[in-house]
């Protein structure tokens, strides 16, 4: 199986690369069941956060370029499978956690960016590879990375292949939190189980809002915010969480 599923706790998914004989590099099967895996837990409505991790020693290593044929073209891969892949995550109405176990190259750098929250492992780290092989960034990189870096760093990056470190990533905002090599995915799992017990329909529109930012003017920004205020207002979550405050406990939220 080159995805494996699994559900650790209540509320959370685990979605695991399974080629760790090849740094979970992304070959067509892999890419197949991936989608599969991230409808499944979009559509679970008794999941309510994701992680997405890699087994063995690396996160995700690129596309397989064994793989790479004449009849498809680079193009045609990147904009429909890939970009299928990185829409499902980026759109997901729950959060998505990459779990970065070692290293994050290629493409697997923007499955890991494109997530709403990142995880990395001390020795872990993120390379944009692609100049070592004559090309330029894809997946959503060229954005990604300029949006959280600036021009200027993200440039650099991209042409020189620049390796950056697990404790650097943190530094520039590529990564919110860093773990112990054996301890990301608990560490994940464990920070997806806490987010599991908020208001999900809360958290999904956070995430639509907050996605739209980068696209938004101030004015359209504050226009989006109240109509998706509308909606969190009106849910049972919202009248559960006013209640436990007055009542001074801790909500027990539904996802109605």
């Amino acid at each position: 199986m080159t995805i494996l599923y699994d559900q650790p706790a209540a509320g959370v998914a685990v979605i695991t690369l399974n080629r760790p004989d090849a740094l979970n590099s992304l070959d067509g099967s892999l890419r197949r069941d991936l989608q599969a895996a991230l409808m499944r837990a979009g559509h679970d409505k008794a999941v309510r956060a994701v992680v997405l991790t890699g087994a063995g020693r690396a996160f995700c290593s690129g596309t397989d370029l064994r793989e790479v044929h004449e009849e498809k073209t680079i193009e045609d891969l990147v904009n429909v499978e890939y970009g299928g892949l990185l829409e499902s995550i980026a759109t997901m109405n729950k959060p998505v956690i990459a779990a970065v176990n070692g290293l994050a190259t290629g493409i697997g750098v923007a499955f890991a960016l494109v997530s709403d929250l990142v995880v990395m492992g001390e020795d872990a780290y993120f390379c944009s590879v692609f100049s070592n092989i004559g090309l330029l960034p894809d997946g959503g990189l060229s954005v990604l990375l300029v949006r959280q870096l600036g021009y200027h760093r993200a440039y650099q990056l991209a042409i020189e292949a620049e390796r950056i470190p697990a404790a650097r990533c943190l530094e520039l905002g590529l990564a919110n939190r860093i773990a112990a090599p054996d301890a990301v995915a608990a560490e994940a799992i464990a920070w997806a189980g806490r987010l599991a017990e908020r208001a999900p329909l809360a958290l999904g529109l956070t995430k639509q809002s907050f996605r739209a930012a980068a696209l938004n003017t101030l004015r359209e920004g504050i226009a989006l915010e109240a109509k998706l205020q509308d909606r969190a207002a009106a849910s049972a979550d919202f009248k559960e969480g006013v209640r436990a405050l007055f009542e001074k406990r801790r909500p027990v939220f539904t996802g109605a």
